[in-house]
């Protein structure tokens, strides 16, 4: 099933697509509602073309956003660092969360390296405390594509990374959640990033370091998961600050997320001067 969050007269819906259609559903609450309350999502209206919905990200305030760094090895090694023993972890915050369609923005007096990430997201489907691996598995809701847009000036002149990955409009999701019947295995998916139509980014899930249900796992013993929190997977390689030159997200550029099964994420940059 693909679930998808739109809006409706300027209220929040979520929606079952079909083919090139939303759904509306029966339930009258968002995303992560819908989540905690475990219900299985009914059809309760007349479907609208996709062309005339705007979609909106997919959960929109999570409790936490979870990323990893360095859990692709090519990405490890065009980095020059190690593969980390452990997952290597930090955190955006939720502000940075924008949807398909949505701009990207940022003030060119805080950054002007702004660079793009292409990452498999996964969506928490239940509270989730030091689990096994089963209980991983089944913790999952979902899965969307994920850009972990990145100020690489802040993060690398900083030495931690929060506040170069959490500028608002730095983490856009979607274009919707797919549920693991249709994915039951996220690790052999294709995931690539286009920048104004340029290949970047092409490589498999399949590369990965930590696999989910691990990462699930790894962050169940440090905290507890609540529904509807988003797990950025990390970003293969080709990202643009460790290219020769070194390439950089402008004004009205457009760049777009895509894995296999899941689908396209498309989002315009946009720059501005306060």
């Amino acid at each position: 099933m693909k679930l998808a969050q739109y809006y409706d007269q300027g209220t929040i819906r979520t929606g079952i697509i079909r083919g090139n259609h939303v759904l509306p559903t029966e339930f009258r609450g968002d995303m992560i509602s819908l989540i905690q309350c475990g219900q299985t999502p009914v059809p309760g209206g007349t479907p609208v073309p996709l062309a005339r919905v705007r979609l909106g990200p997919p959960v929109s305030h999570p409790s936490k956003i979870i990323a990893i760094g360095l859990n692709y090895r090519d990405h490890a090694k065009e980095s020059n660092g190690k593969i980390p023993e452990v997952p290597l972890v930090f955190a955006k915050f939720p502000n940075s969360i924008v949807g398909p369609g949505d701009e990207i923005v940022w003030d060119v007096n805080i950054t002007n390296k702004v660079d793009f990430e292409a990452e498999l997201a996964v969506i928490i489907g239940k509270t989730v405390r030091d689990c096994t691996k089963d209980q991983a598995r089944e913790a999952v809701f979902g899965y969307t594509c994920a850009n972990d847009v990145s100020a690489r000036d802040l993060q690398f002149g900083d030495g931690q990374w929060v506040r170069g990955k959490s500028l608002d409009t730095f983490c856009p999701l979607g274009p919707w959640i797919v549920t693991p019947e249709e994915i039951p295995d996220p690790h052999c998916l294709s995931i690539r990033c286009l920048l104004n139509g340029k290949l970047m980014q092409d490589s498999n899930t399949s590369r990965i370091v930590f696999r989910v249900p691990d990462l699930i796992r790894f962050f169940s013993r440090h905290f507890t998961l609540k529904p509807g929190d988003v797990i950025l997977t990390g970003t293969p390689h080709g990202v643009g600050t460790f290219r020769d030159p070194s390439v950089y997200m402008k004004n009205g550029d457009e760049i777009i997320v895509e894995i296999e099964g899941i689908g396209r994420l498309v989002n315009r940059c946009r720059t501005k001067i306060d």
